[in-house]
């Protein structure tokens, strides 16, 4: 399972597509967004600081409303965990390039779904070789009224456990949050631009594909605690595109499990 996810990873460009933001500490380097290897995503707002590095693990919600119909994005749900110490070249505790850019495949395939799913079979993600996919897409949807298990860390069969940092939902309104909760950091924010992935993205369990790298800003409706020029960009995502609605049918919600990168800017 880990060769696959280093092979996954091996083959991400590894160019800047940003500059650092502010400086940090001597010796301590300054993390840098990746590359798709062609687009990229235009690099932070230059009077921002990364505040953390996250990986979430969740499911991405699709409406069709028939058959012959394009699948319509209707949210997401993720559990966030911090690996910012892990950034290559951080003493003590960073990886290196390829085991990094690989913890969004190692933590889709090595982890269940972190959530209260409806049918719980569907939380086991099987193997690259045999994917636990032949549920019907309500059974990867979450409880609505309680879609998050209790806070606990991610464990990792190489190192310490990742740590629980927050969580992403969508809030009754539509818009995309993420509640840093451990950081006391709440990001509210809407699309501002997104970049097709680089070829080799892992499909994911229902082999339907990676879901694009995106960047987010503040929305400007004051519902964030992390002001007007914060960003959140997702990359290095694996899974999470909506299956195909003449597979699925007239569904109201089909849940798809997704794992991303998840870079928080702000003042």
């Amino acid at each position: 399972m880990f060769s696959k996810t280093l092979l996954f990873a091996a083959a991400l460009v590894a160019s800047v597509s940003a500059s650092p933001c502010k400086p940090r500490a001597s010796g301590i380097p300054l993390p840098v967004l990746p590359s798709t290897g062609a687009v990229d995503l235009p690099a932070p707002n230059p009077s921002c600081a990364l505040k953390a590095i996250a990986v979430g693990h969740g499911i991405q919600n699709y409406t069709c409303a028939d058959g012959n119909a394009t699948p319509v994005a209707a949210g997401a749900l993720a559990v966030l965990y911090d690996v910012t110490s892990l950034y290559p070249g951080t003493p003590s505790t960073g990886l290196s390039k390829e085991a990094f850019n690989a913890l969004t495949t190692s933590t889709l395939w090595g982890s269940n779904i972190p959530l209260n799913l409806k049918d719980p079979e569907a939380a086991r993600p099987g193997t690259p070789a045999s994917p636990n996919n032949g549920m019907p897409p309500s059974s990867y949807g979450a409880v609505v009224a309680d879609p998050f298990i209790a806070p606990a860390d991610l464990p990792q069969p190489d190192g310490a456990p990742l740590k629980f940092l927050g969580h992403h939902f969508f809030d009754a309104a539509g818009n995309p949050t993420f509640d840093l909760s451990t950081m006391n950091l709440r990001f509210s924010v809407g699309l501002k631009q997104s970049v097709d992935v680089p070829a080799n993205a892992d499909r994911g369990i229902l082999d339907t594909g990676a879901v694009k790298w995106l960047m987010l800003n503040d929305n400007g409706k004051g519902l964030g605690n992390t002001g007007a020029t914060s960003q959140v960009y997702r990359v290095i995502t694996a899974g999470g595109v909506g299956e195909a609605c003449s597979k699925e049918g007239a569904v109201p919600v089909a849940s798809v499990p997704y794992t991303a990168f998840y870079w928080f800017y702000a003042e």
